[in-house]
């Protein structure tokens, strides 16, 4: 085994100039030699992290009914890369630390802390494969050359039981919570909260279309995530109160499972990823330096966000009114922490009082070529403080689980189990949080004596909300089997128009206020910009390629000559 230059960078930032210094050869070393080594099996491990999330790529968000974008129809099939997933590079490398780690010098304590670690990694990459295209191929050890590559998939129970043996080993042998320099290594915290989310959809309708809410799996779902949500409390976790910093103050009480990002970059291993760039390209040309044409909110969810009350907009039960010219007064305040409508402020590094606008009269040369006919910008985990030059210098961690969704995971499993109750104040919690008003029966504005339909309902609004350009609103659709929301959408948007034109100049010097336009909404411009998302997308296909490959890789069914059926049912 041969170490590359990248492998020596993580080691330096693990170990520190003077360890490094006094190990052998780095060109020279073996396989035998690094689990001899803490400091080289760790940097080994930490490449291995290499692999986990960052910041959401466009397409987990254009995909569903908060930005622009579309699936066109046929996006997705046997030949297209998009949505496939197969992480065996990787798994390969984790199976190596596996086989290898206990050969080794290493004492017992750290080398299990390092396969706990490990395990988790490969539950990780497990995880994300079954949610694309349920069972697969279960691989527990490197292959040779000799062995027998053409490999048949497991069942899909096989492979969440195979995901959960591995967290529950992570579980057993890790610490309880990494905090301060350590933070962003896999821990106890992390690997509860985590199997939570994967018996979530281990019971969801994505797996069990047959028998959606009332399977066997959702009283386990309701355990592990009672128990995480009750371990994470005992460690300090909990709602952070400030939900717009919940990015900028990193290391706060909210955050469960962060991937850390240092001066723009991922700090972990080789995967030097340009933090930066996101921010660009959300931000408005005029304080950017590409001009957006991602993450711009649609018309539909803007509409989602309730009253400051709670209520749905235009409720009867509401105490505040609406109107499509006033749209943005007196909403839940996480509207503002996420939502730049037109004429709000928006300080771009360059001033507090600096607005934004969105009509293309008004708006900046600049911003009338990227403004498109959504008529919003998103600004969730934005540093808005930062000038044009300092954007790469932003290093906003990624993230991945905070309390709020362990705390919701519960909810939904309290919800299909017949603890309404709890789900109901875990609703709450968020609600308040959130800064909504309690109202006279301290409800938020959740509706009294929910059906259970419409409890699971105000959940899944919930997520919406809380967790907009998360990229998790697409994958709760289809674990919810709820894509028939988004089959057929025409995406709208929201088109200011000035009142008085004479008065275009004012907004060169952020003078006007979202008052002095009218609003109308609108299709997005293009006739044929409508969301086509099949059945069959509850399960992608396996890559023609590999079925090719290997003739042992059944296809899924709903594909071209697909028998293999990735539900549990």
């Amino acid at each position: 085994m041969r170490y590359t230059f990248l492998t020596i960078i993580a080691i330096l930032f693990f170990t520190g100039c003077s360890e490094v210094l006094n190990v052998q050869d780095l060109n020279s070393l073996n396989s035998a030699y690094v689990w001899d080594d803490d400091n080289l099996a760790g940097s080994y491990l930490i490449d291995l992290y290499a692999s986990l999330p960052g910041w959401p790529k466009m397409d987990q968000k254009v995909h569903s009914d908060e930005m622009l974008g579309v699936f066109t129809q046929g996006l997705i099939n046997e030949e297209n890369d998009d949505y496939f997933y197969w992480p065996y590079e990787e798994i390969r490398k984790i199976n190596i630390l596996l086989t290898e780690i206990d050969n080794g010098a290493i004492d017992e304590e750290k080398r299990n802390i390092i396969k706990a670690q490990a395990r988790f990694l490969r539950a990780w990459h497990y995880f994300k494969m079954v949610v694309y295209h349920g069972g697969v191929p279960i691989i527990k050890k490197p292959q040779n050359l000799d062995d027998d590559l053409y490999v048949s998939r497991n069942s899909t129970k096989a492979t969440f039981d195979f995901i959960i043996s591995d967290l529950d080993y992570a579980i057993e042998n890790l610490p309880d919570r990494y905090v301060g320099s350590e933070l962003g290594r896999i821990d106890k915290s992390i690997s509860k909260a985590f199997k939570g989310r994967v018996l979530l959809y281990e019971a969801s309708p994505q797996f069990n279309p047959g028998n959606p809410y009332e399977n066997s799996f959702w009283s386990e779902a309701y355990i592990v995530n009672k128990e995480a949500k009750e371990f994470l409390e005992s460690q300090g976790f909990g709602l952070y109160s400030d939900y717009k910093n919940i990015w900028a103050d990193e290391g706060n009480k909210e955050v469960v499972f962060p991937v850390v990002f240092t001066e723009g970059y991922f700090s972990s291993g080789s995967n030097l990823y340009l933090r930066g760039r996101r921010e660009d390209l959300i931000r408005p040309y005029s304080v950017g330096l590409r001009g957006t044409r991602i993450e711009m909110p649609i018309w539909q969810l803007v509409e989602a966000f309730p009253m400051k009350d709670g209520f749905a907009p235009g409720d009867s039960n509401s105490k505040y009114s609406y109107d499509l010219q006033t749209f943005w007064k007196d909403r839940d305040p996480r509207f503002y922490d996420i939502i730049v409508y037109n004429g709000s402020f928006y300080n771009g590094g360059i001033s507090p009082d600096r607005r934004q606008y969105t009509d293309r009269d008004v708006a900046t040369q600049s911003d009338s070529y990227s403004i498109m006919c959504a008529g919003f910008y998103n600004k969730k985990a934005l540093n808005l403080e930062l000038g044009k030059g300092e954007l790469q210098k932003n290093g906003t961690d990624w993230v991945e689980i905070r309390f709020a969704e362990v705390l919701l995971n519960f909810a939904e499993t309290a919800c299909e189990t017949g603890y309404e109750n709890e789900a109901v104040d875990a609703l709450k919690q968020i609600r308040q949080r959130a800064g909504i008003e309690p109202g006279s029966n301290g409800l938020y504005g959740i509706k009294e004596n929910l059906s259970r339909e419409e409890l699971r309902e105000a959940i899944l609004l919930e997520r919406r909300i809380e967790f907009a350009f998360e990229g998790k609103r697409f994958w709760d659709l289809r674990r919810t089997r709820n894509l028939s929301d988004i089959d057929g959408l025409h995406k709208q948007g929201c088109k200011p128009i000035i009142k008085d034109p004479q008065r275009i100049s004012e907004g060169k010097t952020w003078k006007l206020l979202p008052e002095d336009f009218t609003y109308e909404v609108e299709d997005y411009a293009y006739e044929d910009y409508i969301m086509s998302v099949p059945e069959k997308y509850y399960f992608f296909p396996i890559l023609k390629i590999e079925t090719e490959r290997n003739s042992k890789l059944e296809q899924n069914l709903g594909w071209s000559r697909g028998s293999f059926d990735p539900t549990l049912n």
